[in-house]
């Protein structure tokens, strides 16, 4: 049975890297008890894979980590149990029991949301919304990209499905909708650097702390797509013959 775990990551332990929360969830779900499938071969290790990354620095709302399992009691009880052995600064905030044929949740991804501000006294000199209205106003919005071995130049803006301001715990923030899947994956840094670029700011003078919101899948199709969370497949119903 596959299960996707949802969960946040706030506080001090953004500073964590990926790795080192990769080995941190491998120890918790031995000291909650869940019972996790294993690989085989001489070295087996838990079935589980995460979603995307997160950058050291970045907290979020909406992480994913993917694990197989035998018995449940449901997914209620793993959430609490998993709750009960989490470090400061990481909450489960849901357990869903996914399709058997779901895909993982790194191959899923199309999308990712973020609420960026600036720290404080770094605020930008210029209207910040009236220069993302105008931001998006140009018809194409040109970068180079670098590779080991070229560099091409490519549209920003086809990558910025929403780009505005909205208030995050009371607080105006930066807000942005952008590709993140494997081909086409757009860091928020990026699109503040054009933005500043835009209006002839330095963006190094002003340190950024940036939320990712959630992570998305495409309902749509490339021409017209349709974001819902990765979170929004599967349910809290254990399939019947998981209780046989």
């Amino acid at each position: 049975m596959k299960l996707r775990v949802k969960f946040s990551k706030h506080g001090n332990i953004r500073y964590i890297g990926h790795l080192d929360v990769m080995r941190y969830f491998q120890k918790a779900n031995r000291r909650a008890g869940i019972d996790i499938k294993y690989s085989g071969g001489y070295s087996p290790h838990q079935i589980m894979s995460f979603a995307q990354p997160l950058s050291v620095g970045f907290e979020s709302d909406g992480e994913y980590m993917d694990i197989e399992v035998g018995q449940i009691e449901s997914t209620d009880q793993v959430k609490e149990a998993l709750n009960s052995v989490m470090a400061e600064g990481i909450r489960i905030e849901e357990v869903k029991v996914l399709p058997s044929d779901a895909k993982n949740a790194m191959a899923s991804i199309a999308a990712a949301s973020y609420y960026v501000r600036f720290k404080d006294g770094f605020c930008p000199a210029h209207d910040t919304l009236a220069t993302i209205d105008a931001f998006m106003a140009q018809e194409s919005i040109p970068y180079i990209k670098k590779t080991e071995k070229n560099e091409f130049e490519l549209d920003l803006k086809t990558s910025i499905y929403e780009l505005t301001v909205k208030e995050y715990e009371g607080t105006p923030h930066i807000y942005m909708k952008v590709n993140a899947s494997s081909s086409g994956n757009l860091k928020p840094a990026l699109v503040i650097e054009k933005l500043f670029e835009f209006v002839g700011e330095d963006v190094t003078e002003h340190p950024l702390h940036v939320i990712r919101e959630d992570l998305y899948l495409n309902l749509g199709d490339a021409e017209h797509p349709e974001f819902g969370s990765l979170g929004s497949i599967g349910s809290d119903e254990i399939p019947s013959e998981e209780h046989e």
